[in-house]
């Protein structure tokens, strides 16, 4: 069953029955009402009766046949009967012959009076004594105007709920249509939203505070997909070329090498040319295995605890040792006193590659200016801040550094393939951290890099 018909069914159910119960609680709450209204008119009656016949002061008694005669309306086959009760005379003789229910005659004597009804036939007894005299006043009418009202209501009622299932009925299959227009129009547009035409996007409806949710949500997927898509069309574009110059340059050498003899001294420089370039290959492709296992999250490497300090000092002691003319500080006056907070659950080597990574860069592009590190620590967290004094890199491309094989528009002067800062990128996700950069150009780019330390791990009783 579609949505739109199951709401539409619970919709017209509910209407429904809410619309039968009301009726019935109308109709039986007035049946209730119109009955003891119309025993106490007759109750009304008999005590207007037994003071017209029976009181002995004549005016009180021509004031009571005034009243009844002026603001009483006489009721549907309404009898008036006054009976004088003697001690001779058992009950059975006046229930015979007033045709009056013993029962109710006995009722109206021990208790002074009674009412009885008899279909729609009410009775209403008063007993009034004189003296020694008692008797009884009994007045009884049809109750047709209850009945009458009540089959009116009913006729009404009936009228009402047919017309009301009616209109339910059409306002559930109206709204069940049209509330999910909204959606339906988002679904079509969708559909038509492909890798060729991925730029569409959904409009964003400001007067449905949900429908405008939901294709904002899509929206920023779909912005996100955009994203991907196009990291992956530059990721092939590069790669390509990357892995194509080697290559090129490989099969250019061999070719030449092999369509004439030549010298040993022409031999071995190609063989230099090829071997230079199939290690350059050699060294991209395992950047991007590298890369590619980094981003997988499946197996995790195994982590022991490292001390983040002595890690960035082997770091610089392999820069040092590789490349003297680098000028690397690490600035110790903001290091906490307590070790522990210098240790977080890591990698070792897969956060020393990190590292050199983004030392590596810093020094490449300062030109040999210093680089200073900062070591700090929170509560939380370990802070490690590599601060270089290079040509920095453009606002308007500091969003892409880290897809695969960017490279910014003022590095083509230095060496590079643009794997580093994404490898470093996801070692640093790998070990629950997060890295940002600032950067100005001509003055240099500042590196953060944040991780949780071991008194942050509630899992590691260090």
């Amino acid at each position: 069953m579609k949505t739109r018909t199951k709401m539409a069914s619970i919709f017209f159910t509910s209407c429904l029955l809410t619309i039968l119960l009301l009726g019935t609680a109308v109709y039986y709450s007035f049946n209730k009402y119109s009955h003891v209204d119309f025993d106490k008119r007759v109750q009304t009656r008999a005590i207007i009766a037994s003071k017209y016949y029976l009181e002995k002061d004549t005016n009180k008694s021509e004031a009571y046949k005034m009243i009844r005669e002026q603001f009483f309306e006489k009721l549907h086959k309404e009898k008036e009967m006054v009976i004088q009760i003697t001690s001779t005379q058992a009950l059975d003789y006046y229930s015979t012959k007033y045709h009056l229910p013993e029962n109710f005659l006995k009722q109206i004597i021990m208790s002074g009076k009674a009412t009885h009804r008899d279909g729609d036939l009410v009775y209403s007894g008063l007993r009034y004594s004189q003296g020694t005299k008692t008797s009884v006043v009994v007045v009884s009418a049809e109750n047709y105007f209850t009945a009458h009202h009540l089959a009116y209501l009913r006729n009404v009622l009936l009228i009402a709920i047919g017309l009301g299932t009616l209109l339910t009925l059409y306002v559930s299959i109206y709204f069940s249509t049209h509330i999910f227009d909204p959606v339906k129009e988002i679904t079509d547009k969708v559909r038509q939203i492909s890798t060729d035409n991925i730029h569409l996007r959904l409009d964003e409806p400001t007067n449905n505070h949900e429908i405008g949710e939901l294709a904002s949500t899509f929206n920023q997927l779909l912005d996100r997909l955009e994203t991907a898509f196009e990291i992956q069309k530059n990721f092939i574009s590069n790669a390509s070329h990357e892995l194509g110059t080697p290559l090129t340059v490989i099969i250019g050498e061999a070719d030449l090498a092999l369509r004439k003899e030549r010298t040993s001294e022409v031999y071995q420089e190609a063989i230099h040319n090829i071997l230079t370039q199939a290690e350059r290959l050699d060294h991209i492709t395992k950047s991007l295995l590298f890369l590619a296992q980094s981003g997988y999250q499946g197996d995790k490497p195994n982590r022991e605890i490292v001390r983040t300090d002595q890690l960035l000092w082997d770091v610089k002691e392999t820069f040092d040792r590789l490349s003297p003319k680098n000028y690397i500080i690490v600035d110790l006056s903001e290091v906490p006193e307590d070790p522990k907070r210098l240790k977080i659950m890591g990698n070792r080597q897969l956060l020393l590659v990190a590292f050199s990574n983004i030392i590596g860069n810093a020094c490449k592009y300062s030109h040999n200016k210093p680089v200073t590190i900062f070591i700090k620590a929170t509560d939380l967290e370990v802070i490690l801040v590599i601060k270089d004094q290079g040509i920095g890199i453009p606002d308007e491309e500091i969003s892409q550094i880290f897809n695969p094989f960017f490279r910014a528009s003022n590095t083509q002067l230095f060496e590079g393939y643009g794997i580093g800062l994404p490898l470093s990128r996801n070692v640093i996700k790998m070990h629950n951290g997060y890295l940002e950069v600032t950067s100005q150009v001509g003055v240099g780019t500042t590196f953060t890099v944040r991780f949780p330390h071991i008194l942050a791990n509630k899992a590691i009783g260090v």
